[in-house]
């Protein structure tokens, strides 16, 4: 801690925003009045009292106020500073605290005061050495960078702590208010702390500094090494611009000529020049500058005014359609239709009509594997045109179709101007396919966006939103897939015409099978043609029990498997080629059937053996296919009641299960059937297939007979299906979906079908080979279809009973 020592009086040498500690030696300048009259009044004491160097008190004076403390200074030297004005060199020796104003000689202010004696005792704690030995760590640190090396060997070689604190005061970054502190600060160590803290914040503070002038001087560098390559980058093309001639090099770097020499639209070409006069104001450095040169090779590449010529040779048309796809009489048709009205169109002159062309925007509604996507390559091969996939199945973003906004970064046009693209020309077949599996959420609707490219009323001045230009889509041939209807949007399918794909009978899987299916399947397993032959049995016994589909995929599967199981056995040694597969070899090549018909079963074994069952027909998204419906009553003595229902059903078909229940309690005494029964016992109707949603109204009637037949105990027949909507007075009412349903009964056995008599328009639909197979009865009352479907039983009482 500082002691004190005798009093003092001094005259005040006044130091405006300025510090002097002791141990520094600062000249002063004579000609202030201030410094004269200390000094001479400090002379005149030193006269009188014998000193041999004249001493002063050197006090901060901020904004007129005087520090608290102050500093003894001696007088070493007086006489002239390096510019000739008469100066006084002062040398700081001790603090002293300012006591109370006094007078003495001269004009100078005097005051008493006592001196401090801030010196720490030896030996010197540990804490304090480490405090020492880091000061000094840090002062030759900040010393070395500013390349005093004669200063640094003079701090190294102070040991006192006051001396080395003091020592700060010649730091040019300190502030006069933190120099104030540290002369107000008797204590020796703490005053050492202070300067250590001050010097290492302003070490920290100097490293960043030097961090961030070093990146904006790498910045610098690097625009400036940039600058000065694309300068010499110019003059090099320009070089070689004068050795090739005028013209060349130029069309690929100057945006301008490219525009003006590209067969643009007239609005087109305006927006274009309208983006190279911005790209030729704006910097090589501006990121704006990159977005235009992307946006200006866009429009360029799109073929603007390209159109492929279409093929008016109708019989050849066909016969392509003919050679690659076996059935869908439908869209061959349409596309024959399309083409015959596009070739009158042509000869008469009417091409453009109220600046829309003939485009065509078709729905290819079917089951999966029936050939909605290969049918577009056929379509496009057939019109002379190019094709492109544009696959929207799990499409969620509305900029998928529209594109984005050229203010975001990564900024793309969307996939129908991407589409007409990559086809290069404006007149091709786009398949967007799937496109029931669009999905929406926070990111837009991808449907709604496509409501403006399939509406032929507007398609004509389609504007992407990269493009931001109209886009003429009118002479395009859409084709969209879906597999469900219900999943399209309805005011988009009401921009499309609808074709059906329903599904192939058998005799057309046989001849997809040997056109089609096992020419490409051979020369995929490594086969010749002549080596392995599938006799026409084993092809239509792999459509019909190995696979029950609409389409032939699964089809392909198992051609594709026994191929490779015959391919197999020759390798190994087992068989000679060439082989014919016939219909009782597949079973030791490739295993058991799956799919056995019901009537191909015991009668004691079918599921309609017993009464309670019968046999429906419904709609999935995988074609038709046959629906079985149980039902039970519960015993009396378990005291159950009420209607119970399983298989996962929809509201729809529990309302339909209600209805059925109320016809039969309501007029079961009409149909001769013991209807007490159903109010004192617990009905329980069963779909099985109990994991798979099931939902509709078309299985009214499948209830209501199932429900009859355990009333009255008479089996429905094993070869009959139905279908149809069942009111509360039995009248059956038409349902939809007559073709695929007809054709999943004709895969699965069935002989008999029962359809709703206002369904009977829809059997023009159903190929002739099926009809032929198929006994269809259109009815209108629920009376008929219990006539038709229920079988005479010996003794009439209920089943459960």
């Amino acid at each position: 801690m500082a002691s004190t020592s005798t009093p003092l009086t001094l005259p005040v040498l006044p130091l405006d925003d300025e510090v002097v500690l002791p141990g520094m030696v600062v000249p002063f300048d004579l000609s202030d009045a201030d410094v004269r009259a200390a000094v001479e009044a400090a002379q005149a004491a030193a006269r009188s009292s014998g000193d041999s160097k004249p001493k002063v008190l050197l006090v901060p004076r901020i904004d007129g106020t005087y520090a608290s403390t102050g500093v003894l200074g001696t007088v070493e030297q007086v006489g002239r500073l390096s510019d000739g004005d008469p100066g006084a060199l002062i040398r700081g020796r001790g603090r002293v605290r300012i006591g109370a104003g006094t007078t003495g000689p001269g004009a100078a202010l005097w005051v008493e005061g006592v001196q401090l004696d801030d010196t720490v005792p030896e030996p010197l704690p540990g804490a304090v050495t480490e405090l020492v030995t880091e000061y000094k760590a840090l002062a030759t640190s900040w010393l070395k960078k500013r390349g005093a090396w004669q200063v640094v060997d003079r701090v190294t070689q102070i040991d006192d702590v006051s001396a080395l604190a003091d020592n700060s005061g010649y730091s040019p970054f300190l502030t006069t208010q933190q120099k104030i502190e540290l002369l107000e600060t008797e204590d020796a160590v703490a005053r050492l702390k202070l300067a250590t803290a001050q010097l290492r914040e302003h070490l920290a503070e100097q490293d960043v500094a030097e961090t961030i002038a070093k990146d904006v001087q790498e910045g610098v560098d690097k625009q400036q090494r940039e600058f000065l390559l694309r300068r010499q980058l110019d003059a090099v093309r320009k070089e070689l611009r004068e050795i090739n001639g005028e013209q060349d090099g130029e069309e690929s770097d100057d945006y301008r000529t490219r525009v003006e020499a590209a067969d643009l639209p007239e609005k087109v070409r305006e927006a274009a020049l309208k983006e190279v006069d911005k790209l030729e104001r704006s910097s090589d450095q501006s990121p704006e500058g990159s977005w235009i040169r992307t946006w200006l090779d866009t429009v360029l590449e799109l073929p603007w005014n390209e159109r492929t010529e279409d093929e008016y040779d109708i019989k050849g048309a066909q016969e392509i359609l003919d050679a690659e796809h076996s059935g869908l009489q439908d869209v061959k048709e349409r596309i024959t239709e399309y083409l015959a009205v596009r070739k009158r169109r042509s000869d008469r002159g009417l091409g453009v009509v109220g600046g829309r062309r003939g485009g065509a925007v078709l729905a290819l509604v079917g089951p999966p594997g029936v050939g909605k996507t290969s049918l577009g390559e056929s379509v496009a091969h057939a019109m002379g045109r190019k094709f492109v996939r544009v696959a929207l199945g799990g499409v969620r973003d509305e900029a998928e179709i529209r594109g984005h906004r050229r203010t975001y970064v990564g900024a793309l046009p969307g996939r129908i101007v991407r589409a007409i693209k990559e086809a290069g020309s404006m007149n091709p077949v786009v398949l967007l396919d799937e496109i029931d599996k669009v999905g929406s959420d926070f990111r837009g609707d991808p449907a709604a966006a496509l409501l403006e490219v399939l509406d032929p009323a507007q398609n004509h001045t389609f504007r992407d939103h990269y493009l931001e230009v109209e886009l003429d889509l009118s002479d395009v041939v859409f084709l969209a897939t879906a597999n469900v209807l219900e999943a399209i949007p309805e005011a988009l399918l009401d921009r499309m015409e609808l074709v059906r794909l329903d599904g192939y009978t058998e005799n057309e899987k046989v001849v997809i099978a040997r056109d089609h299916l096992l020419p490409r399947q051979l020369e995929r397993a490594g086969l010749d043609e002549d080596e392995v032959v599938l006799d026409e049995s084993a092809l239509r016994k792999l459509a019909g029990e190995y696979t029950r589909e609409a389409g032939v995929r699964n089809l392909e599967r198992s051609v594709a498997r026994l191929l490779r199981k015959v391919a197999a056995q020759h390798e190994l040694g087992e068989r000679e080629l060439p082989f014919t597969v016939t219909d009782e070899d597949l079973r030791g090549l490739i295993g058991r059937p799956h799919h056995v018909p019901e009537s191909a079963q015991d009668p004691a074994e079918r599921r309609t053996a017993v009464p309670g069952v019968a046999t429906g027909l419904a709609v999935t998204g995988a074609g038709g296919d046959v629906l079985f419906v149980e039902a039970s009553l519960a015993d009396p003595e378990t005291g159950a009641s009420g209607l119970t229902l399983t298989g996962q059903l929809g509201d729809v078909m529990k309302e339909s299960a209600q209805i059925a229940l109320s016809f039969l309690r309501s007029r079961g005494a009409e149909l001769e059937l013991p209807v007490g029964d159903l109010k004192d016992r617990g009905v329980h109707v069963h779909f099985p297939a109990g994991a798979v949603p099931k939902d509709g109204p078309s299985a009214g009637v499948t209830l209501t007979t199932a429900l009859a037949s355990l009333l009255s105990g008479r089996p429905v027949r094993t070869d009959v299906a139905m279908t149809g909507e069942i009111s509360l007075t039995g009248r059956v009412l038409p349902i939809g979906g007559v073709k695929q349903k007809l054709l999943a009964a004709h895969r699965a056995g069935n002989t008999t079908v029962i359809i709703p008599k206002r369904n009977e328009a829809d059997l023009d639909d159903v190929p002739a080979e099926v009809l032929e197979k198929l006994d269809v009865h259109a009815v209108t009352d629920v009376r008929q279809v219990l006539e038709l479907a229920l079988t005479e039983a010996e003794v009439r009482v209920p089943a459960a009973a």
